[in-house]
């Protein structure tokens, strides 16, 4: 397949996922208010679910920024190494904001499963 072709197979199969679970994003069960007097959701286990999807998504591409940040960096050093003390301290701060991103998902995903049983 041509790289357009596989580009547009992408968007489209992306668009028809979406298509398909929108509805359960915005669907709302029958007992509405038996679930709110008991103070339980009744979509807990797909919140559950995309919570920790969505930790899963996170900590897989911080450690795939993180490995790519240090190879380029250990690779800078390796071509230049007088140039070491100036690479160490932006590839240290670069790998400090990706860690950063990955704990924000974190808190995130907790704040969705424990909202829940409020």
């Amino acid at each position: 397949m041509k790289r357009s072709s596989k580009i547009l197979f992408t968007a489209l199969s992306t668009l028809a996922t979406l298509l398909v679970f929108c509805g359960m994003a915005f669907a709302q069960g029958a007992e509405v208010e038996a679930v709110r007097a008991q103070g339980l959701a009744s979509n807990y286990g797909l919140i559950a679910l995309a919570a920790g999807l969505g930790i899963g998504i996170a900590a897989l591409g911080g450690g795939i920024g993180q490995g790519r940040a240090a190879a380029a960096a250990l690779d800078g050093i390796a071509r230049n190494p007088g140039a070491a003390g100036q690479i160490r301290g932006p590839m240290i701060l670069g790998l400090a904001l990706i860690e950063s991103l990955v704990i924000y998902a974190l808190i995130i995903a907790l704040l969705l499963v424990l909202k829940v049983g409020a």
